[in-house]
């Protein structure tokens, strides 16, 4: 069988795949020891920047199923983590907030979570962060055609 080229599509998805699993990994292993979970990381870090969110756009920004996302919302509400808020622009919709001890648990993870995360040189963040928007893009576009 022969070796996919460097250039190919298969190569670049084996690429992406090993560098999110490795980085899940790392992740996972920082939040754990905070009584974290990845996905509750991904909502608690949409949350920190102190606007509610109702519960489409966390489900967008978090890669999760609305139910899945409920049961976490759902779970994070009983720790006493995030609570739930009528949108007074649409009293139809719910917002999430995180509540005070919320706000302490995540500047406790986001700190884990930078400790874990390793260091890179000079823009190679700023780099890697443009390259992998672009790609999400061209291939959002692509999909849309």
């Amino acid at each position: 069988m022969p070796t996919p080229s460097p250039r190919s599509p298969h190569h670049l998805m084996q690429l992406l795949t090993r560098a999110e699993r490795l980085a899940a990994r790392r992740l996972q292993a920082a939040l754990e020891e905070e009584g974290c979970s990845l996905d509750a990381w991904r909502v608690l870090a949409l949350l920190s920047d102190g606007s509610g969110h109702h519960m489409t756009a966390i489900a967008e920004a978090a890669f999760l199923p609305p139910p899945t996302l409920t049961k976490l919302i759902d779970h994070l509400v009983d720790q006493n983590l995030v609570h739930r808020r009528v949108d007074p622009l649409d009293r139809r919709r719910i917002l999430v907030h995180l509540t005070p001890r919320g706000q302490d648990h995540w500047r406790r993870v986001d700190r884990a979570v930078h400790t874990a995360w390793p260091a890179h040189g000079d823009g190679d963040e700023e780099l890697l962060r443009a390259l992998l928007g672009r790609l999400a893009e061209t291939l959002g576009e692509s999909s849309r055609v």
